[in-house]
């Protein structure tokens, strides 16, 4: 009879430490490998606590291998499959990953040859941060452009594009193949380089120019998608994010032009993740058009009148989501899902990194007198500018799911305030 640990010592079976627990339980990123339903849960830009929904599916799944109901290479074909479903009719490849930084190096493995590598992305503070280091393995060239100036506001676009189209032009005089990262989205929600400039640099470098999305995120819509690999765009994702599964389920999606077949990490642990993700993306795909865009419209803006009537918050400036020549039709993923924010102190000066850290873990503690002693989650904090920290917001699919239900708005709104108010009353007490 097959033997497997027990549910919750496979969600974090794998071999990279940022998924072991600590003595209290928690992974790196403060997760338990359990649903905490008590938790005010808005860090999916960083990584969520499994939902019950997905606890469940993951631990059936287990019983089925045991009883032989169902077969590891049977469980896998089917999560391909559901990945892949709403791609029909597009001949594409899905190799899966222990996390988004290993579908980036399962991206260079494809490119991998006689060519010299180089890689062009965004810098480090807006996309995870340990793909520049595992880049560095491969003895790669690597360029990054930066979203935003020493301020920490963005960029324009158009500023961004030049970069990126000097470092790939560079890098392709010099005789290199050339790895263009565009980020969709980053760690505050923006879109770059631009996807008109990737598209151009692959129609005057066809030969010489790849593109790999990293979506990790995974807040795009089927139609994005689909549109990113019909352009023969690689695309990386996670179920841990958007889709609120454990952490440490990704994959990476090939266009035909890639052919060489690539080594995939494919525990027992990993296809539990993904079952846990798959449950709340069948469940997010069940909305309509009209229902997903019209809570994120109403989270918005409850979110920022919040945010921009306190004086302890500053929220941070990201750039509208623009999808031209690629998107085709508004879609949800068209709205902000991310709201980074900076905090103020009673002086009026932003807190310092090491405040804004604390008032990140002190959200996570029962014991603090206020909001009944609810805990909370926001995204971790990431560097914005020079020396600036924001805090991130984050509104995900399980979320999204939960508020189509009836009295689902309101509590809602009312869970985000309490964040909101939560955040505050340490802001006044750091």
């Amino acid at each position: 009879m097959m033997s497997l640990p027990d549910i919750e010592t496979l969600l974090v079976a794998g071999n990279d430490a940022r998924i072991a627990l600590d003595p209290a339980g928690l992974n790196k990123y403060g997760c338990p490998p359990r649903p905490d339903p008590e938790l005010l849960a808005f860090g999916s830009s960083t990584a969520s606590v499994v939902s019950r929904l997905g606890y469940a599916a993951a631990a059936r799944l287990r019983e089925r291998l045991l009883d032989r109901t169902d077969t590891m290479g049977s469980a896998w074909q089917r999560i391909r499959e559901e990945l892949l479903a709403e791609l029909s009719g597009l001949n594409v490849r899905l190799a899966f990953a222990q996390s988004g930084t290993d579908a980036h190096a399962l991206a260079v493995e494809q490119l991998s040859g006689s060519k010299k590598l180089a890689v062009v992305m965004v810098n480090e503070s807006e996309t995870g941060s340990g793909v520049r280091a595992a880049m560095s393995v491969h003895r790669l060239a690597i360029s990054s452009v930066s979203l935003r100036d020493e301020a920490g506001i963005p960029r324009p676009p158009e500023e961004i594009d030049a970069d990126a189209v000097a470092m790939v032009e560079t890098a392709v005089t010099s005789g290199h193949h050339v790895l263009l990262i565009l980020a969709d989205q980053s760690k505050t929600g923006m879109i770059a380089p631009g996807i008109s400039c990737a598209i151009s640099l692959c129609q005057r470098h066809p030969q010489d120019v790849s593109v790999l999305v990293d979506a990790c995120q995974f807040r795009i819509a089927p139609s994005t998608l689909r549109a990113y690999l019909k352009q023969d765009f690689m695309v990386a994702i996670t179920g841990s994010k958007f889709f609120t599964g454990p952490a440490f389920s990704a994959a990476l999606m090939l266009p035909p032009r890639y052919v060489k077949e690539a080594i995939e990490h494919r525990n027992p642990g990993l296809m539990l993740r993904w079952e846990a993700a798959l449950a709340e993306h069948r469940r997010f795909r069940a909305l309509s058009q009209n229902q997903i865009t019209n809570i994120m419209e109403s989270f918005a803006k409850v979110v920022r009148q919040r945010l921009e009537g306190d004086p302890r918050f500053e929220l941070v400036p990201v750039t509208p989501m623009d999808r031209r020549p690629l998107a085709t039709e508004a879609g949800w993923d068209m709205h902000q899902s991310i709201f980074p924010f900076l905090l103020h102190g009673r002086d009026k000066m932003p807190l310092t990194r090491e405040e804004t850290q604390r008032v990140y873990q002190l959200l996570n503690v029962s014991d603090i007198a206020v909001i009944g002693g609810r805990r909370c989650q926001l995204g971790q904090p990431v560097l914005i500018g020079k020396n600036l920290s924001a805090l991130r917001l984050a509104l995900s699919a399980r979320l999204i799911s939960d508020a189509v239900l009836p009295g689902g708005m309101k509590r809602l709104e009312d869970d985000v305030l309490a964040v909101l108010d939560k955040t505050a009353w340490l802001v006044d007490r750091i």
